[in-house]
């Protein structure tokens, strides 16, 4: 008998939640390594199970799903304050503005992490083009 010494990985690993995983930021493999590094980059292998985080590449993806949502959610909140209330515009900035900055670093980090588990679990990679 041969044993099979390619890269592919034959232990087995119980299916992962990529909700569960991504907001946690752990590998989307085992669920138990930590994904990040630092507040956004991706380490470069899991140290729980060692697989290798070359195929996450959320791009941009993360940041427009927030651009709409936050925007979403800040421009209703200001329309509904504005017609309510007629407060001064130095006090928009002051409700408006930081709720804007927490709500885009808080949700960032944990929709790349969903992102980049759905990745894991569909096999997705980067296109390319045979020539």
């Amino acid at each position: 008998m041969t044993q099979d010494t390619g890269k592919r990985d034959k232990a087995h690993y119980p299916p992962q939640d990529p909700l569960r995983v991504g907001v946690k930021g752990r590998c989307p493999r085992c669920g138990q390594g930590r994904l990040f590094k630092g507040f956004l980059s991706t380490a470069e292998r899991c140290s729980n199970c060692g697989l290798d985080f070359d195929f996450a590449d959320s791009g941009d993806g993360p940041a427009v799903f927030i651009i709409m949502a936050v925007g979403f959610i800040v421009v209703a909140l200001m329309l509904v304050v504005e017609i309510s209330f007629r407060p001064p515009i130095w006090l928009h900035m002051l409700l408006w503005l930081p709720l804007t900055v927490i709500l885009g670093l808080g949700l960032l980090r944990p929709l790349k992490g969903v992102m980049i588990a759905q990745q894991y679990k569909h096999s997705a990679r980067e296109g390319k083009v045979d020539d």
